[in-house]
């Protein structure tokens, strides 16, 4: 799989992603509830299943209302409604909404929390796949050496020695390419759960150290705007303050009491048979006028705001010092010659076969060997190093600034 192909499915089948997505839909769910009225309460009270001739003196004291129903019957309707003052309903509304939009911010944040270890392990796995391929072609061409020494030792043209030191050679390839191959497992492991793919799968990166020097990269003024502008952690810090203000302004107006309007029928429990009236039911605010919660959600709202300050401070020593981290590493990056790795390989090639041809001795080869070696190692790890600060780079500001090759 190509990186975009591996992004596309982390993207589309992480499991955690998917759950957290959930919690989107779940805040608009209770915005929507809190857009409904309180229902209306209906009490059917004072009801007197039926009256007895010693209650009525064998008369009807009460007319039936239709047919039988209500002859000498007593009973009570009332509906209540509750109606909210002070614009509660309004404000609830408006820290719902606020909620909503935080649930979005909080998986953008997840995302780019989960994004990053992403990428670094798909920068891994590259390097491995590098070093592999490395170890694997210099024991395939260290055990030919080996079998053309075998063949001149029988015959008594180079002493044993030298194949002895082949052989060691071939071993410690062999023992470095099992410690690869376990480094490999783990990041596969990895990958895989990232990705949701079969565990039996084995991934391989084609696109391995793909990248170009992003050059030239933005300003740093530039940088940090667009942090501002990108910082999911940052909105979500934002938003956690305008929360905190709304639930503020809530908790200010639950000083005001609610109303609940009355509408009530009485049969023959007064001086009237068929009684209709109307009423209300308010709190008196004299003694709680709910101060300690409107202190505490001042309290919270101050705290939030701190925090946001302090988190915006955090960003911008962290975006700076990947800005500089990867600007220092594309100056060594620029250093190393366009064609010095094929150099080496030709270099190389070349040492191979002057060895078969008795023009160096295996001390030279080995020597000349152990340095491309570590030569190429560093050129895989500076490859690793510029595609991981391209990606702290792009984390810390919350945006892909600089991207790999298509």
């Amino acid at each position: 799989m190509s990186r975009a192909e591996c992004e596309a499915r982390f993207l589309s089948q992480n499991l955690l992603l998917i759950a957290a997505k959930m919690e989107i839909p779940k805040a608009e769910a209770l915005l929507l509830q809190t857009q409904k009225w309180p229902n209306p309460q209906l009490t059917v009270d004072q009801i007197n299943l039926w009256a007895t001739s010693r209650q009525t003196r064998g008369e009807e004291a009460v007319p039936p209302l239709f047919g039988q129903f209500g002859r000498n019957q007593q009973f009570g309707i009332e509906v209540e409604q509750l109606i909210y003052t002070a614009r509660k309903r309004s404000k609830l509304l408006e820290i719902e909404k606020v909620r909503v939009e935080k649930a979005s911010t909080d998986f953008s944040e997840l995302l780019r929390n989960l994004k990053i270890e992403f990428r670094l392990a798909l920068n891994k796995l590259s390097f491995l796949q590098s070093n592999h391929h490395l170890y694997q072609n210099q024991l395939s061409a260290t055990q030919q050496l080996v079998t053309v020494y075998e063949h001149q030792v029988r015959e008594g043209n180079i002493p044993a020695s030298e194949l002895v030191r082949l052989r060691a050679l071939s071993l410690e390839l062999a023992q470095k390419m099992n410690l690869l191959h376990q480094d490999v497992t783990a990041t596969q492991k990895e990958l895989k759960q990232w990705m949701h793919l079969p565990p039996q799968s084995y991934l391989v990166l084609e696109d391995i150290n793909n990248i170009d020097t992003p050059s030239p990269l933005l300003n740093l003024s530039a940088v940090l705007e667009q942090a501002r502008q990108n910082r999911p952690d940052l909105e979500g810090a934002t938003l956690d303050y305008e929360l905190k203000q709304k639930q503020w302004a809530y908790e200010k107006a639950k000083r005001h009491p609610d109303l609940v309007l009355k509408a009530a029928y009485d049969r023959n429990g007064n001086a009237l048979l068929n009684f209709f009236g109307v009423g209300a039911t308010v709190n008196l605010p004299l003694f709680d006028r709910n101060q300690g919660n409107i202190k505490y959600a001042e309290l919270e709202k101050d705290q939030a705001k701190s925090r946001l300050d302090h988190l915006w401070v955090g960003v911008e020593n962290e975006v700076v010092a990947a800005y500089q981290n990867l600007n220092s590493t594309i100056q060594f990056y620029n250093q190393i010659k366009p064609d010095y790795e094929q150099e080496l390989d030709q270099l190389l090639l070349a040492y191979r076969q002057n060895l078969l041809d008795r023009n160096v001795s295996l001390v030279e080869y080995l020597d000349f060997l152990n340095a491309y070696m570590q030569n190429k190692s560093i050129l895989n790890e500076t490859k690793k190093s510029l595609a991981d600060k391209m990606e702290e780079l792009n984390y810390s500001v919350g945006a892909d600034l600089v991207k790999y090759r298509n």
